[in-house]
This record gives C-alpha cells, sequence and structure tokens, in this order.
C-alpha cells in the first residue's frame, strides 16, 4: 500500500515519463542514444537526489519511494530509469555509508542536482558475476593511488562525471576509489551494440591512472563488501525496472486485445486471451508485492545495524536478489505474452511491445543473472540452515 506522499510522487513520475520519456523511446532506441534535453529535465525533478539525504540537497527519500520512480521512469523507457537507477543506487548507497564527511560534502550536492552524473565501474571481461576475479589493480604510490586495467559494461561511463572504480589492492582484497571521468588515463573505449536498451550508454573503459588518497572510499581492504551492498540496492533498482516494462506491456497488450477484432470479436472475447491477460496482471503485482517488500525492510536497517529479519527467514541480500529475480523473469514472460497478443504486429518494429521484449532480456543479465540471484538465494537458506 503507497503512502500519499508516493502516490503523488508516482503520479508526477508517471507525468514526466508520459510526457518527456515515452513519445522520444522509439527515437533514441533507434539512435542507440538518450536525447541530451533529457538529463537537465530529469535533474530539474529532483530524479538525481531521490535517496541523497536532504541535508547534502536531495529529497531522502526511501527505497520504497524510489523503486516508485523508478519504475514509472521505465514505464516510460527503461534506458532512462537505468540512468537514474546506477546514479540513485550503488553510487549513492556507498557514498552516504562509507565516504568521508569530506567526500560527501563535495560530491553528493553535485549529485543531487545532477550537475554530477555518476557510474558504477565494477565488472570485467572475466569478472561478471564473481567480483572477486577482478584483474585491475591499484596500488599505493606514496599518498596516491596507481590504478591500471579495464572495465566492461559500464552504464554512463562516457556521460558520467564520478565514476566509483573496483580495484585490487591486494591478493584477496579489493578497494573502491572515486575516478573523475576527465582524469588522464580515463579512456572510453567503446560503447556496446546491445540487444535491447539500446539507448543506454554502456561503454567499456581502459584506465591507466593515478588518484589522490582522498579519493578513496572507506576500507581499502573492504570493498568486496562494498560491492556486495551496491548489488543489493541496485538489485532492487533493477526489479523496478522491470515492473515498468511489464505494466507498460500489459498496458498495452490490454488496449490492443480490446480494440483488435478477429472473426467478428474482440481478441478480449476469445478464452485463450483473457487467461493470457489474466496471467501478466497476477504475475506483475506478485512480483510488484515482493519488490516493494524487501524495499520496506532494507529501510528498516541502520548503518552498521543488524537485519530485524525473524529467524529462518531470508536475509535482506537473497530477499533483494529473489525481488529482481522474479520481477526480471515476469518482465520477460509478461513482453513475451504481450508479443503473442499483438500476433505479427507484435513481432514490428512499429509496435511497442517488440522493444520492451527487448528491455525486458536485459534485466534477467545485469546486476547478477537469474542464474547467479537462484545461487545467492540457496546459498543463503543453507546457511540458516546450518546456523539453527
Amino acid at each position: 500500500m503507497l503512502t500519499a506522499e508516493q502516490r503523488e510522487i508516482r503520479a508526477l513520475a508517471r507525468e514526466f515519463a508520459a510526457g518527456e520519456i515515452r513519445p522520444h523511446a522509439a527515437d533514441w532506441d533507434a539512435r542507440r542514444e538518450l536525447g541530451a534535453e533529457l538529463f537537465g529535465k530529469m535533474a530539474d525533478l529532483g530524479f538525481f537526489g531521490v535517496r541523497i539525504p536532504e541535508s547534502y540537497g536531495g529529497l531522502g527519500l526511501d527505497a520504497g519511494t524510489f523503486m516508485v520512480v523508478l519504475e514509472q521512469l521505465a514505464w516510460g523507457d527503461a534506458a532512462a530509469a537505468l540512468v537514474a537507477s546506477i546514479h540513485n543506487g550503488p553510487v549513492t548507497e556507498l557514498m552516504v555509508r562509507h565516504g568521508t564527511d569530506a567526500q560527501r560534502s563535495r560530491f553528493l550536492p553535485a549529485m543531487a542536482s545532477g550537475e554530477t552524473l555518476t557510474a558504477f565501474a565494477l565488472s570485467e571481461q572475466g569478472a561478471g558475476s564473481d567480483a572477486s576475479a577482478l584483474a585491475t589493480t591499484a596500488e599505493r604510490d606514496g599518498d596516491s593511488w596507481r590504478i591500471r586495467g579495464s572495465k566492461r559494461w559500464v552504464t554512463n561511463g562516457r556521460r558520467a562525471g564520478l565514476v566509483v572504480v573496483f580495484a585490487r589492492t591486494g591478493d584477496d582484497t579489493l578497494g573502491a576509489f572515486l575516478v573523475d571521468s576527465d582524469a588522464d588515463g580515463y579512456t572510453v573505449a567503446g560503447q556496446e551494440r546491445t540487444m535491447g536498451l539500446r539507448a543506454s550508454e554502456t561503454v567499456s573503459l581502459e584506465l591507466d591512472l593515478r588518484v589522490s588518497g582522498d579519493r578513496l572510499l572507506g576500507d581499502p581492504t573492504r570493498g568486496y563488501a562494498y560491492a556486495l551492498q551496491a548489488l543489493e540496492v541496485g538489485r532492487l533498482g533493477i526489479a523496478a525496472q522491470a515492473l515498468g516494462i511489464a505494466q507498460a506491456a500489459l498496458e498495452h497488450a490490454t488496449a490492443y486485445a480490446v480494440e483488435r477484432k478477429q472473426f467478428g470479436r474482440a481478441l478480449t472475447e476469445f478464452g485463450a486471451i483473457q487467461a493470457k491477460l489474466a496471467d501478466m496482471i497476477v504475475g506483475v503485482a506478485a512480483a510488484r508485492s515482493l519488490a516493494f517488500s524487501v524495499a520496506a525492510r532494507r529501510d528498516t536497517i541502520t548503518v552498521g545495524g543488524e537485519d530485524p529479519a525473524p529467524a529462518g527467514s531470508p536475509s535482506v541480500a537473497a530477499a533483494a536478489a529473489a525481488a529482481k529475480l522474479l520481477a526480471s523473469e515476469t518482465a520477460m514472460s509478461v513482453t513475451d505474452e504481450a508479443v503473442q497478443i499483438f500476433g505479427g504486429y507484435g513481432y514490428m518494429r512499429d509496435y511497442p511491445v517488440e522493444k520492451l521484449m527487448r528491455d525486458a532480456k536485459g534485466t534477467e543479465i545485469y546486476e547478477g543473472t537469474s542464474e547467479i540471484l537462484r545461487y545467492v538465494i540457496a546459498r543463503d537458506a543453507v546457511r540458516g540452515l546450518g546456523e539453527q
């Protein structure tokens, strides 16, 4: 159940998505680029400061409200939502939880206003789901750090002004560093050509640069734990995006089924189509319920505090994995059925459900594949039994 404030914010985000995002989504998808004007408009409404504390110029909203905004943005276009998700999710999470007072004062106000867009550089060619396999290194060099290596699949990597880069600081340790994208040795090696989310700026990076000691984020040996924390909130963000995609597909399919006639009858009069729509509605509702319940639970945890979950229930990390798993697979099944309801038209680029199906597939892959998420959930359950 949404609060009155969340309903107001949802209406604002939906109005923005309907007027400023959805009309351009097909063009952005074809051009493989979001319109430059979008970023300023999102900033004006505070969409880049959703999770940043009010003391630093942000809105200071809870995780559930963050997901409300993302779902509506993704209803307009998932690529636009992904920009806000990375910025407000993993990067803001790490800065607020582990940044020094000086780092927060320096970076958070500019992040909240949209003056500085951020990116999250964790994955590499040989280290996708396995963050412990990172090859990028960070070596102490006096009062500085020398970072060398390559990163893959970095959303916002070209447009961002600040990038959180994970690098190996020892044989078994990782660190997180705040890197300016205009630093000497920060090179965008190329932009990926993706199946879906085509307007998203997903790039490869080549790094050979030096950063001062004050750019280290938190403890130089705890980067792996930081990455897991970032993925936890990131997975909730992807769940919200998947819900937006699924809701858009459901609405398009329902409207088409009412309008389209075969054998002199609307598609909605056929039992097979009724069954499809019913399953789509139930799936979206179930995924939304799980995702928002996990978001509410996560906000009850204080920084450094314990997960208040009752014994035997999944940890918040496993619950976030479950929310992302269910929402992304729901988005894939709902968009698949939407294409089927549209029939031959659904397979054509002239109709919106084809794009939604391509976008939905991405949510099953980034921020943890469905296979990895099942491993996380099962491992958590087994660990819980072992502790009883």
